[in-house]
């Protein structure tokens, strides 16, 4: 094992973090908003766009991110639409990572009881009111643990970006093991540098759900 060389290399590595939370952050934040909208346009059965928006998740779920930014970087251009490939590595996780998340506020939101939805209704609520004082609250409190678990697996797909030459952390490993030829120095630090962004996270998603559940417990 070469420290000097990992040494060496760290400021690449850092760069390629940068890179990594700075694409993923934008793409869970924006998942989490379109797969909130999404869930409640399901729940509350909205005609016609329900049903092309189970299409829409069926379609992304069971599809590679892979292949969407494959579709989005290689082949929009062909139809002249060409994406920068930091703009397309966006659309692709968040593609993904909405049907994802509204998956999870759907469930959450069935978890509701459907008496207090029916008191709002008899209180006059429309469904704007209805999701922001009976559904937002509770759905959110059940939505945590999935979420967050949701947020782990979109950081780590951020990994195939590599594939579109954008110079994340796998991007950067594959270069450098290109470059040196020293794998398991450069895979080490790859784990290493995966670690350090998800091990905080998980701690961080951890702390929320038992404070959000000793909150529930007690009121």
């Amino acid at each position: 094992m070469d420290l000097q060389i990992i040494q060496e290399n760290i400021p690449l590595f850092v760069k390629g973090m940068k890179v990594t939370v700075t694409l993923g952050a934008i793409g869970i934040v924006l998942s989490i908003l379109f797969g909130f909208m999404i869930a409640l346009f399901r729940f509350f059965k909205v005609p016609i766009l329900t049903r092309i928006l189970t299409a829409y998740i069926e379609l992304s779920r069971n599809t590679p991110l892979l292949i969407q930014l494959f579709f989005l970087y290689y082949g929009l251009p062909k139809l002249g639409i060409p994406l920068a490939k930091e703009l397309a590595a966006i659309i692709g996780l968040t593609f993904l990572g909405a049907a994802y998340m509204a998956e999870v506020f759907r469930a959450s939101f069935e978890s509701v009881s459907q008496i207090q939805l029916e008191v709002g209704r008899s209180l006059g609520f429309n469904g704007f009111q209805l999701a922001t004082v009976v559904l937002l609250p509770q759905g959110m409190k059940l939505a945590i643990p999935s979420v967050g678990a949701n947020c782990i697996f979109l950081l780590k797909e951020t990994s195939v970006f590599s594939a579109i030459a954008i110079m994340d952390l796998t991007n950067v490993t594959k270069d450098l093991i290109g470059m040196y030829y020293m794998t398991r120095e450069f895979l080490l630090m790859l784990v290493v540098s995966y670690s350090i962004l998800i091990i905080p996270m998980v701690v961080i998603l951890y702390w929320l759900e038992k404070s959000v559940g000793g909150v529930s417990a007690g009121s």
